[in-house]
């Protein structure tokens, strides 16, 4: 078995994860996610056999006292085929590291990580009826990150709300004669909603209220994304290859050639 110590929060741990899963599946190998044994329950992995706090308890145990070998990523853009091997020759192993990466693995068995993701039923019925209410019009989703972006980088990402909510507002101008819904997901319990209102006066919008995987779930049932460079945005355009804008510049310009897609910037992502 390879056991996959993930960093970082949920959609980090997605993506590294979906890496060694991957590496595992060509090589005829199973592999075990640490974090969604028992941690981020919205997905169809944590329903799969050996995802359970028991194993993650077991597999935490050996690791720290030397009873399987660790094999640690740390080195961006560095194959290391030491590690590749002992990964495969070993009958139980642990993978831990930020820079972990199969690319052209993962786009392999792109179909089924996004199966092995796909959100439980209980969450799809959370998210359901919000995403009811723009059915005649574009799903604009916005992720607003904040949080640990204050300091991440020296604070490079961490946009206002009038910023955020001023690209949202250049982009619909490029969509004009269609209704925009905007959905607005942040890990910010104090934005400024009346930036937004101000900003899209004939928008319908509605800021989301649901648990991390919920928010997930509605980003990823939207017709285009913008946000900032982050995980949570890149993994929400990755179910549906959705067009996603990440802000560099939150006084740029917005046209359609701003847009990318999760084949591209998956490779791109710090």
């Amino acid at each position: 078995m390879i056991y996959v110590r993930d960093k970082g929060q949920m959609c980090n741990n997605i993506l590294q994860f979906a890496h060694v899963w991957a590496f595992a599946r060509e090589h005829g190998r199973r592999a075990l996610s640490m974090r969604f044994a028992y941690k981020y329950q919205y997905f169809s992995i944590c329903k799969t056999p050996g995802h359970n706090f028991f194993r993650y308890a077991v597999a935490k145990f050996a690791a720290s006292r030397g009873l399987i070998p660790v094999v640690s990523y740390d080195d961006p853009g560095v194959r290391d085929e030491s590690k590749e091997r002992k990964m495969l020759d070993s009958a139980n192993v642990m993978v831990q590291g930020w820079e972990v990466r199969f690319y052209d693995l993962f786009l392999k068995y792109f179909d089924e990580i996004r199966s092995m993701f796909a959100f439980l039923p209980e969450v799809e019925a959370a998210v359901s009826p919000i995403v009811g209410r723009g059915e005649s019009s574009l799903r604009l989703g916005l992720h607003v990150r904040r949080g640990d972006y204050a300091r991440w980088q020296g604070g490079r990402y961490f946009f206002s709300d009038r910023q955020y909510a001023e690209v949202a507002a250049r982009y619909a101008s490029t969509v004009s004669g269609r209704r925009i819904t905007l959905y607005v997901c942040s890990n910010d319990p104090s934005l400024d909603r009346d930036e937004y209102r101000r900003a899209l006066p004939d928008a319908e919008i509605i800021f989301a209220q649901g648990n991390p995987g919920e928010d997930l779930c509605l980003l990823s049932r939207c017709d285009v994304l913008i946000g900032a460079p982050s995980t949570f945005s890149l993994v929400a355009s990755m179910y549906r290859e959705l067009p996603l804008y990440w802000i560099e510049d939150p006084d740029a310009p917005v046209s359609d050639k701003s847009f990318s897609t999760f084949r591209d910037l998956f490779r791109r992502i710090k």
